[in-house]
């Protein structure tokens, strides 16, 4: 069985972080482990606090996976301070972890702020080099590609200068458009890809973004190509929208067992 491993934040209402990564791991059939960065006390409907892990503890978390699970993919979630990406991003060079997904997570659905300031630099020097893809909604690719990013064009667009900063691809999420079509943008150093789904009305999104990015890389770590394991991951994660169960009073999880 494949391994497939992430690093991020706890979220304690289990719809996004590494609760929705590994019940996506499951899905997929890859045993997940994680290696858990930051707590938060949160729902649906906010994020109440966030609590960075020490830097200790996530070095014996990553050391513990990598001598005896190490892994065939990795992804990177919310990472809360700058600290904690070149921590993270120093692990994974050292251990040669090639297959990443990075999903720069910034802001939570609710709109609470997962990052602080400082560390969006970092991200950019640090671990976009390391990334096989990273996965950025409009506001992330905007911080990340130093642009407006408001329709296909500008998708397209900042995931070249992205592509610029060393990753070796980027999927661009294009959710927050308006309109009836959801349109998501690959861009890798052969040209962009553009893939659509009919949006779902519903206000179950909470870790939407984290369950796409575990999808690719336990498809990753399957071996798939990356041009199977985004469409694939796509696919999966529009499945979980419509069969969301409508749970809490605010941005409610999806159903990962679809």
């Amino acid at each position: 069985m494949q391994i497939a491993l992430t690093i991020a934040g706890s979220d304690s209402g289990g719809g996004a972080g590494i609760q929705a990564d590994l019940k996506t791991f499951h899905q997929f059939g890859v045993h997940g482990t994680s290696v858990i960065v930051a707590l938060t006390a949160q729902n649906t409907r906010g994020v109440r606090s966030v609590h960075a892990v020490p830097a200790g503890m996530v070095q014996d978390q990553l050391a513990a996976v990598a001598e005896d699970l190490p892994p065939d993919a990795v992804k990177t979630g919310m990472l809360a301070s700058a600290a904690l990406v070149r921590q993270v991003a120093d692990a994974i060079h050292g251990y040669g972890w090639t297959r990443l997904v990075v999903d720069p997570v910034m802001v939570a659905t609710s709109g609470d702020r997962l990052l602080e300031p400082d560390a969006e630099a970092v991200i950019r020097e640090v671990l976009l080099p390391l990334a096989a893809v990273v996965t950025p909604n409009l506001q992330e690719a905007a911080i990340l590609a130093q642009m407006e990013v408001r329709d296909e064009a500008s998708m397209e667009a900042a995931g070249h200068r992205i592509l610029a900063l060393g990753a070796r691809a980027v999927l661009v999420k294009g959710g927050h458009l308006p309109g009836d079509v959801l349109v998501d943008i690959l861009v890798t150093g052969k040209g962009a890809q553009r893939f659509s789904h009919p949006r779902v009305a519903t206000t179950s999104t909470h870790g939407t973004g984290c369950t796409l990015s575990a999808a690719i890389t336990a498809g990753l770590a399957l071996g798939q190509p990356l041009d199977q394991a985004v469409p694939t991951a796509l696919d999966y994660v529009h499945r979980a929208l419509l069969a969301a169960p409508g749970l809490g009073g605010g941005h409610g999880p999806l159903n990962h067992r679809v």
